[in-house]
């Protein structure tokens, strides 16, 4: 039998929350972060709305050193890391350093650092070079700036998987749990929220350009028409089960099946993979559909995709099967750092007995879904799927459970 990996710690930086209980108070009570970009002038641009971490001041939590070497994103990991630590009871000091590594999943952070080689090139005429490999290396930087503040020399790695990679990473950290390693911190944190980031995601065509934040980010509405973006996410503390409860750690659940897919090309007929990774994942922790308390949705907000990811759920589940819900609508999708703030989501709806709200969403009955919509629903929540899909055909699905440990 599989060694089981549990979740000791959880540390989350998102709009609508800077802190794990902040985002939570907030997500349970339906509010929402997006709003009208602030970090930098969007006015001419198409859209203008993104979900912003709000009050976050990195030299309130970092030491100045790290601040030149930095970028905001990167800093929003550093310190969801340093909260998912301190909330595991974890003091890596005192850990063996081979004991503890580091998997984390990036998408499109680097375009702000990248911006600002750019700037300081055409400024003072640096090397053309220098601009070139912040993007070569820039998807290591979250992984190893973490894994050097905390003296963390076990296993390190980076999943580039666009909006799915936040569970990949998830799965490659417990991994390398049954490996034998004691501890992993995993998940993402991502955003581009800066002018070249923000051009990058407009012309992927998937971007809402509605200016009204209550009516931007519609997944599985009718007048669906595209994702609003947004930055942060969740870093997680992996652990062997039996280690975790021979050091007392309190555990938010165990991560019991995951699978990835890949949709064929369009052209071939074939249908997309979402299907097969939700029944993969299902199967591999031996959880029957009946036994799933809530589904946390990808939800594109793109009418085609809406309709791909509600057939999955109810191919599986049947129509109106399961709880369906998307919290995602009051942060925007946030590139890797999307399924692992759902995760975290999912790991506090078993602990509090609830399920978060779909906010500003009016469900189309045509998608058959049992969306969760206005507020809150009490539940009885011991078996969580969550779901992403990254741009270009990547589909992932994770269940977590309420541990027996």
């Amino acid at each position: 039998m599989s060694t089981p990996v549990v979740i000791t710690g959880v540390g989350v930086t998102a709009p609508n929350g800077l802190g794990t209980d902040d985002f939570w108070a907030a997500t349970r009570k339906g509010l929402s972060g997006i709003d009208k970009i602030k970090r930098f002038d969007a006015s001419g641009y198409p859209a203008r709305l993104a979900g912003e971490v709000p009050g976050f001041r990195a030299e309130d939590h970092l030491p100045g050193r790290l601040l030149p070497q930095t970028d905001h994103m990167t800093r929003l990991a550093l310190v969801a890391a340093d909260w998912a630590l301190a909330d595991a009871g974890v003091r890596p000091q005192e850990w063996d350093p081979f004991d503890m590594g580091v998997v984390t999943a990036s998408s499109s952070g680097g375009f702000e650092f990248g911006q600002r080689e750019l700037q300081a090139l055409w400024s003072k005429g640096g090397q053309y070079v220098s601009a070139y490999q912040s993007f070569a290396w820039f998807y290591a930087v979250n992984t190893g700036q973490i894994s050097i503040r905390h003296g963390m020399r076990g296993p390190s790695g980076v999943v580039v998987s666009d909006q799915a990679g936040g569970l990949d990473a998830l799965a490659q950290g417990r991994r390398q749990i049954r490996k034998g390693s004691k501890l992993i911190v995993s998940g993402g944190v991502d955003g581009s929220i800066c002018p070249w980031g923000h051009v990058a995601q407009l012309a992927g065509g998937r971007l809402s350009t509605g200016d009204d934040p209550t009516r931007c980010y519609l997944p599985f509405d009718s007048e669906a028409a595209g994702h609003v973006p947004g930055e942060g996410g969740a870093l997680l503390v992996l652990e062997d089960a039996s280690s975790a409860r021979e050091r007392g750690a309190r555990v938010y659940g165990e991560i019991a099946g995951y699978a990835a897919t890949f949709d064929p090309p369009a052209h071939t007929g074939r249908p997309p993979g979402l299907t097969r990774a939700i029944r993969l994942a299902l199967a591999e922790a031996g959880t029957p559909p009946g036994e799933v308390d809530v589904v946390f949705a990808d939800a594109a907000a793109i009418p085609d995709l809406d309709r791909a990811e509600a057939d999955a759920v109810t191919e599986v589940f049947g129509p109106q099967g399961v709880p369906v819900t998307a919290p995602k609508t009051m942060t925007g999708r946030l590139l890797s750092g999307a399924a692992s703030l759902d995760v975290a989501a999912a790991l506090l709806s078993i602990r509090d007995g609830v399920i978060p709200p779909t906010v500003q969403v009016t469900a189309d009955p045509a998608y058959r879904l049992d969306l969760v919509t206005g507020a809150e629903r009490p539940a009885k929540v011991d078996t969580a799927l969550v779901l992403a899909r990254g741009y270009g055909g990547f589909n992932s699905a994770m269940v977590v459970r309420r541990s027996a440990s």
